[in-house]
């Protein structure tokens, strides 16, 4: 399981067709339609309740489909058991047992797969050294970290040599640190496994916008948006995608001829595809408004500052919204209630509703 695709490989995607999943009459998951490429890391990205792991789980086999199919490949798997889908699947609670050693942990699947006994050995090691785990291998899990556990269990994921990985929230039992070095981790397992599709469920963008080759946006049961890490955050096509991708600036604004007019303030974007005189949505990145004079400037009143290592994040009241300002550097910080101009260029600025596409 090295850069190269496995001998004998079959190079799978998964496919929701029409998917829909309801518990005792209440839909959970509604008509997904939705596919991962083969090779693809696939990001599923929602607040509680948005549909992520039900949608996983519909893979998985441990929920059906009260409509719809979902493909494997080529393969109909929407009725098939769990243990014939080819499947690895890694949970945040790591599940491993904790009366065996990490060989016999990761030996598990393997065993339970009937592979013959004079490869799993070898297939244990391979596992084990790709996760950077092969030198705790007769240790138990409560001689291990959180995030060597977590190791462990993708190790025994990757034995069974799936061609579809499922992580549901796999990093959301360890601590910021260990979450960046596991992040990095999987970075590079995606790197060395190209014929194996994964489907990562969580609700931290940050792990989302770091991983994912594209990420499906959730939320009250349905898919909301889709598209490339970067489309999502520089284009939002959506308020919701805007607000939950990133940090945004939402101002209520109206559509003029090649601008908007927010509050009495008459601002310079891109506006051919919106409707003049409609109520719109204009989205600006934190990062993106500047202090000082320039394009697009703005009056206010600092509301409220916070220190956050390199930047300082300001809130300033203007036209009866509270406008967010990502600034780096700051010499002397402004105090509470002082006047500030806030500025933006105008190709930062992403216009939403109206029937504008941000895509």
């Amino acid at each position: 399981m090295s850069g190269a695709a496995r001998p004998g490989a079959v190079r799978s995607g998964i496919r929701f067709d029409g998917v829909t999943v309801a518990y005792h009459g209440n839909v959970v998951l509604d008509s997904l339609d939705l596919t991962i490429e083969p090779g693809e890391v696939m990001a599923l990205l929602g607040p509680s309740g948005s549909g992520k792991t039900t949608a996983l789980r519909a893979v998985a086999g441990f929920v059906q489909p009260v409509r719809g199919r979902v493909f494997i490949g080529e393969r109909d798997v929407t009725h098939l058991p769990p243990h014939q889908r080819g499947i690895g699947m890694v949970v945040q609670q790591y599940a491993l047992f904790p009366h065996m050693r990490v060989e016999g942990n990761v030996a598990f699947g393997l065993k339970a797969q009937k592979v013959p006994k004079g490869q799993i050995p070898g297939r244990v090691a391979e596992s084990l050294a790709m996760t950077g785990m092969d030198a705790y291998a007769k240790r138990y899990p409560r001689e291990l970290s959180g995030g060597q556990q977590q190791r462990v269990a993708i190790a025994r994921a990757l034995a069974i040599r799936p061609d579809v990985l499922l992580l549901d929230e796999p990093l959301s039992a360890l601590d910021a640190q260990l979450r960046s070095g596991m992040l990095t981790e999987l970075a590079r397992l995606h790197r060395e496994l190209p014929d194996v599709s994964i489907l990562y469920v969580t609700h931290d963008q940050v792990e989302a916008l770091t991983l994912a080759d594209r990420i499906a946006v959730m939320d009250k049961a349905r898919l909301q948006d889709c598209g490339s890490p970067q489309d999502l955050y520089r284009r939002p096509r959506t308020e919701f995608t805007a607000s939950f991708v990133g940090n945004a600036n939402l101002l209520p604004v109206r559509v003029g001829a090649g601008s908007v007019l927010f509050g009495d303030t008459e601002l310079s974007v891109a506006t051919e595809d919106a409707a003049w005189g409609a109520t719109a949505t204009l989205c600006v990145r934190p990062h993106l408004v500047g202090l000082g004079p320039g394009p697009n400037a703005l009056r206010g009143r600092i509301a409220e500052v916070q220190w956050r290592g390199s930047t300082h994040r300001l809130y300033v009241d203007v036209a009866g919204e509270r406008i967010k300002a990502d600034v780096r550097e700051l010499r002397v910080t402004p105090a509470l209630g002082d006047e500030v101009t806030l500025h933006f260029a105008p190709q930062d600025a992403v216009l939403l509703g109206a029937g504008v596409s941000g895509g």
